[in-house]
């Protein structure tokens, strides 16, 4: 953006990077939890093997990934739109900002650079690939992207985040400017991602610890106001200074860009801009660096910011980004929430993109956890003996990425939390809550009060729900009552997003009918947390229902039901807040009536 700085920018050639490979160290803070006792259980609890998210690159690894990929020419997720290629660079669309101001990363604390290098495994460097990206911090451990950044390229394997700097390293990678680099664990593209259109151009990676980056949210699926003609935004990047030179900025800068209505967007691109997928922000570019204010090279994947809310990820724009006319162009936030929030609450036990189902064994009270598989789930894993205790739960309270434990000990209605704490490689508990014996439900759905952080939900003797605000470590802001009437309900269940909105919702099954009813979430706390209640379905054959979040990984939240013979059927979510809310069960097993916890 803007002018290079003095002694120019970085410009990005190829060349072979050689670093020596040294030991690796992962750190995870210990989080707090909301009384200072510990668990003291009766029973020591078991202690459950966690497998780490990745085998963590040394530092010299990540160092020469970050060099090669500000080494390298490459351009992420290249391709070609001959309606709007001018021609230099082989038709490619490059994303990137052109105009523009420095700024520090205090102002933009959730700024994050994502370096890419894969030398292929061969000594040539003609196949390596080398590219840079932005992105932003929307969980502590999660970065939100453009699809093209990710889709096709193996960011386990070669990848490196850098956070905390709005300095770019140096050339070798080894200085970091008071930043930090981490590896990256898993990668989630938009399923729909289209590399010819770029359409759905939306992505999250998803780190192996949390960074201490203050993450920013992502706006609402409802928002429309962000989106009016003419208003204010931020976009951020270290991308090409000039559309005459291959120099990316040194230091973070920002522009302000005025929305631009889907109208005018689309005169400027015509069957290139898909309405309510893309926005474009900016003034008509003027043909030159003069007077042109637009994203470029390097802003790829970066944040659109409006209100201290990303409402856009920058996709794509014309070649050397100042063409007569032109605007940059952004994937629609509020269009992505649904399918990008469950990506940044998908945490589960084996790590993956589904969830998985804990249960204990009635008889001999032993736990167990059964990975998904997507449709069915694996042989069970033993958890140890879990006698004592009649609710367990499974949420991630620290947002540390790794599953943790809510449950409530039977003989005095203590709540614990149990968490894995990465860098001592161990288990911490403590105690969350004291005499819950006659909370008639407990509930771990996810982030209900729309911040990014997941809560704790109770109902009591009298049928009043009451929330307790997580505060992202394991403590809990004062609770806050969300409405009466829900012992009418024999099960409250709730994990994620049913209704493909962003928000946490709650299923319920009333004692009287049999009928299930949604709770769709407002993203809001108090009285208002959830809308009107929706009769979706009438189940009068099941005794037992779980809720686990998205077990098919497919971005929707799905449900369990057992029948009295011990049949347990899947209903993957569908998005819909109807009838039609759930697909068309299937049976996961027959030998679940075993069970007397799920969890």
């Amino acid at each position: 953006m803007g002018t290079s700085m003095p002694g120019g920018g970085r410009h990005r050639r190829r060349i072979r990077i050689a670093l020596p490979v040294a030991a690796a160290g992962v750190a995870a803070a210990v989080a707090a939890a909301l009384l200072t006792t510990s668990a003291d259980a009766a029973t020591p609890l078991p202690q459950p093997t966690v497998k780490p998210a990745t085998s963590s690159p040394s530092p010299a690894e990540l160092e020469k990934r970050v060099a090669g990929a500000l080494a390298g020419d490459d351009t992420a997720g290249s391709t070609s739109k001959a309606s709007l290629s001018a021609s230099t660079n082989e038709g490619r669309i490059d994303p990137k900002v052109i105009g523009g101001s420095q700024t520090t990363i205090t102002t933009a604390p959730w700024m994050t650079q994502l370096h890419y290098f894969d030398d292929r495994g061969t000594s040539s460097t003609s196949d390596d690939i080398g590219f840079f990206c932005g992105g932003a911090v929307v969980a502590p451990t999660k970065i939100l992207t453009a699809a093209h950044c990710v889709k096709g390229y193996d960011w386990n394997a070669n990848g490196a985040v850098v956070t905390g700097t709005a300095q770019l390293p140096s050339a070798d990678g080894t200085d970091l400017h008071g930043g930090t680099v981490t590896a990256v664990w898993r990668q989630w593209n938009h399923p729909s991602y289209n590399a010819t259109t770029i359409d759905n151009d939306i992505a999250v990676l998803t780190l192996p610890e949390p960074v201490k980056a203050k993450p920013i949210r992502m706006t609402t699926s409802g928002d429309t106001a962000s989106y009016k003609a003419g208003t204010s935004a931020k976009v951020y990047g270290w991308g090409r200074t000039s559309s005459t030179s291959d120099d990316i900025s040194e230091r973070l800068k920002t522009a302000t860009l005025p929305l631009q209505s889907d109208t005018t967007c689309a005169g400027a691109y015509g069957r290139d801009f898909v309405k309510g997928h893309m926005v474009c922000a900016g003034k008509p570019a003027t043909g030159s660096d003069s007077g042109t204010t637009s994203a470029c090279n390097g802003d790829s994947g970066g944040p659109l910011v409006v209100n201290n809310r990303i409402v856009g990820v920058v996709s794509w724009g014309v070649t050397d980004c100042v063409a007569k006319g032109a605007y940059s162009v952004f994937s629609k936030v509020s269009t992505y929430v649904g399918a990008a929030y469950p990506r940044v609450d998908d945490t589960n036990i084996s790590g993956d993109h589904k969830a998985d189902l804990w249960v204990r064994n009635a008889s001999t009270k032993t736990g167990y956890s059964k990975d998904s598989k997507g449709t069915s789930f694996a042989a069970r894993q033993s958890w140890g003996n879990w006698n004592g205790f009649n609710v367990v739960l499974q949420t991630d309270f620290d947002r540390d990425g790794y599953q943790d434990l809510v449950y409530r000990r039977s003989s005095d209605g203590d709540v614990f939390w149990t968490h894995f704490v990465l860098a001592d490689n161990a288990w911490s508990t403590k105690q969350i809550a004291d005499n819950w014996k006659t909370r008639t439900r407990i509930i771990t759905p996810g982030d209900v009060t729309g911040d990014y952080l997941p809560d704790l939900l109770s109902v009591d003797s009298a049928g009043v729900m009451w929330i307790y605000p997580g505060k992202g470590n394991g403590t809990f802001a004062a609770r806050v009552k969300t409405g009466s009437g829900w012992n009418q309900y024999n099960s409250v269940r709730g994990k994620g997003d049913f209704t493909g909105d962003g928000k946490t919702d709650l299923i319920a099954r009333s004692k009287s009918g049999s009928h299930i009813y949604l709770y769709k979430g407002t993203g809001k706390s108090g009285s208002g947390a959830f809308s009107a209640r929706v009769k979706v379905r009438s189940w009068g054959g099941y005794n037992a229902f779980d809720a686990t979040g998205d077990i098919t990984g497919d971005g929707k939240a799905d449900f369990l039901a057992r029948t009295p013979g011990g049949t347990l059927y899947l209903y993957p979510g569908t998005g819909k807040a109807t009838s039609e809310i759930f697909a068309t069960r299937k049976s996961v097993g027959t030998d679940f009536k075993q069970y007397d916890i799920f969890g």
